[in-house]
């Protein structure tokens, strides 16, 4: 499947915004999104961006993101917050989230954070088992699964 990972920007909102929609639904939540485009907008492309994200595209159609942010660990320092990581339901299980993911991985260590970390739910197997695949470290519950940099470094430089 011929798939383009890139710098989302402030054209793809709307199809990213309906990407969360789709998580949203699939979580069993979606009355949960008070979000806005125009929010979205604003908040991540004003003065002060608070989010980035990268986006899968085919054909000229989103068809999956990976929205992440910067936060900092008094004891490791700067780290790089997955929020939220779907492909479309109908593409799922052709590769797109592992190289939505990987890019995610690269932007971490260019931006020399200390590692990655993320949420997933508890009950959601198909993606349990995708961060498995990666040796995160992962505990109970709420799922918070983290790569340290020099772990993403190890599974970046083992790719072929």
């Amino acid at each position: 499947m011929n798939v383009h990972i890139r710098k989302g920007i402030a054209g793809d909102i709307k199809a990213v915004y309906g990407l969360i929609l789709e998580l949203a639904h699939y979580e069993k939540a979606p009355s949960e999104v008070t979000v806005s485009i125009e929010q979205l907008l604003r908040d991540g492309f004003g003065p002060r961006p608070l989010f980035e994200f990268v986006v899968a595209e085919r054909a000229g159609e989103v068809i999956g993101m990976a929205f992440y942010y910067f936060r900092y660990s008094t004891w490791k320092g700067k780290f790089l917050y997955l929020e939220d990581f779907v492909v479309t339901e109908s593409l799922r299980g052709n590769g797109i989230g592992a190289q939505l993911f990987e890019k995610v991985m690269e932007i971490s260590v260019a931006e020399k954070c200390a590692g990655m970390s993320w949420q997933v739910l508890d009950w959601n197997e198909p993606a349990l088992h995708f961060y498995k695949k990666y040796a995160a470290n992962l505990d109970s519950e709420w799922v918070n699964g983290r790569l340290l940099s020099s772990e993403i470094e190890r599974l970046l430089q083992s790719k072929p």
